[in-house]
C-alpha cells in the first residue's frame, strides 16, 4: 500500500492512450504535464473567478512511469496566494487496474497562475479561499 495518498481536490481524470506514448511505450512526460496544467488551471480559474495564465512550473518530479491504459487522476491544492497569483500543488496519480489497484503517485509539481482580464492584463484575485 502507498503511504502517501491523494490529497486536495480531484480536478481531472483521464485514461492514458496509445497515441500519448514515446517509442518505448511509456506515456510522454509532456502529455502528463499538460494534464496537470489543465487540472491546476481548472482549480485556479475557480479561485480567480475567471481567466488565468500559467506563469511557472516548479519542482516537476516524475516519480513513476505512466503506461497505456492507466487511469490518471490529478489532484490540486492551493498552497499560496498573492495579490494576483496563486500557486497550486498538482499531483498526478495512476491506477493500473488489477495490477496495482491502489493509486500510485507518478508526478508532482507546483504550478503558478496569474489572474488576467479579457485584455490579458494582470488583475487582482478576488477575496476568498480555495
Amino acid at each position: 500500500m502507498n503511504e502517501h495518498q491523494p490529497r486536495g481536490r480531484l480536478s481531472i481524470r483521464t485514461i492514458a492512450m496509445p497515441a500519448d506514448t514515446n517509442p518505448h511505450g511509456h506515456i510522454f512526460g509532456g502529455w502528463l504535464m499538460s494534464q496537470m496544467d489543465l487540472a491546476g488551471g481548472i482549480h485556479a480559474f475557480g479561485r480567480a473567478q475567471g481567466r488565468v495564465a500559467t506563469v511557472a512550473v516548479d519542482g516537476m518530479t516524475f516519480h513513476q512511469p505512466v503506461f497505456v491504459g492507466d487511469e490518471v487522476t490529478c489532484t490540486t491544492e492551493i498552497v499560496k496566494t498573492g495579490g494576483s497569483s496563486l500557486s497550486i500543488r498538482v499531483e498526478a496519480w495512476a491506477r493500473r487496474g488489477c495490477i496495482a489497484p491502489e493509486p500510485l503517485l507518478v508526478t508532482s509539481a507546483i504550478f503558478t497562475y496569474v489572474a488576467i482580464d479579457d485584455g490579458f492584463v494582470k488583475r487582482p484575485l478576488p477575496p476568498g479561499e480555495g
